[in-house]
């Protein structure tokens, strides 16, 4: 039997805030594959998870198929809109709801992991990271301010990850992040800027598989998933009517599931696929071969 095996393999899951969407699913495929996993959680939601945890209140969503839960090796806060604290703005360093968590930017990941891991000690990197400030409003009323937001969350975070962390992966490692079709087809609804924002994620995708790939030996891939109902999608308002119109017009009518998701990725961030990378992988039911609605 061809199973994926990652024992021995240390991964970070950036983007895990509760255990609702891609994010977590990930993380509990990886850690089903036999991986010790590390989360990056945005500041002012870390609190609010690591009471949960503490409470037991996500016990259930944490059991394996071994009946054991899933433990995080470590959590650490992280704000993927800043590069270095020199980057963060007064007002955000000295919020009470960054307060006391030191350096949550990603060098203050990389210097963290370093510090506890060592050098060539991260095998996997997830990148689950999408904020769109201005994500209800149409491209055509999108400030500057919102559009570069998405962007630089969105997209940039991974070419700076990949920056940082490439150096203190060994070779055969690998990253995955998350995509949406909206990169390449319009989804009314779906806006301030986070299309290009996609787009951009993608496209750097290619490239930094070249680059990464000769420079560190490590593969780079995205996943484009359908549609699921997770709190981060629900903020766009339209996520509803999007299942449903998938439902109606993909090859596979059945809703997606996370675990179809998260299981995608733990292949791909496996040695099964060490042949792979510069490549987005459709997780949608087949919808993005669709030309034309269903009858």
């Amino acid at each position: 039997m061809l199973n994926i095996d990652l024992k021995g393999k240390r991964a970070l899951v950036a983007g895990v805030a509760d255990d609702k969407g891609f994010g977590f699913a990930i993380a509990k495929s990886l850690a089903e594959a036999g991986a010790t996993v590390c989360l990056g959680t945005w500041p002012p939601a870390l609190g609010i998870l690591e009471n949960l945890l503490r409470r037991g209140k996500l016990n259930e969503s944490l059991r394996l198929s071994d009946e054991s839960l899933m433990k995080f090796e470590r959590i650490y806060p992280l704000d993927a809109a800043y590069d270095t604290l020199e980057d963060v703005p007064e007002e955000v360093r000295t919020s009470k709801r960054y307060s006391g968590r030191g350096d949550f930017t990603i060098e203050g990941l990389k210097q963290s992991w370093l510090s506890e891991f060592g050098d060539q000690s991260m095998d996997i990197l997830v990148h689950s990271l999408a904020n769109g400030p201005e994500v209800q409003k149409p491209l055509l009323e999108t400030s500057r301010s919102g559009y570069l937001g998405a962007v630089s969350v969105s997209a940039y975070s991974m070419v700076s990850m990949i920056q940082r962390f490439a150096p203190m992966m060994p070779a055969g490692a690998a990253t995955v992040s998350l995509t949406y079709l909206a990169s390449e087809r319009v989804i009314p609804g779906y806006g301030g800027g986070m299309n290009a924002a996609k787009a951009a994620l993608e496209s750097d995708t290619r490239v930094l598989a070249h680059q990464a790939g000769r420079k560190y030996g490590i593969r780079v891939n995205t996943i484009s998933a359908g549609p699921y109902a997770s709190r981060a999608a629900s903020v766009t308002g339209i996520i509803h009517d999007i299942i449903a119109y998938y439902s109606l017009n993909a090859p596979l009518t059945e809703q997606l599931n996370p675990e179809e998701v998260a299981n995608s990725a733990a292949f791909l961030c496996s040695p099964l696929a060490s042949g792979i990378t510069g490549t987005t992988l459709y997780v949608d039911k087949g919808y993005h071969a669709m030309g034309k609605a269903s009858d």
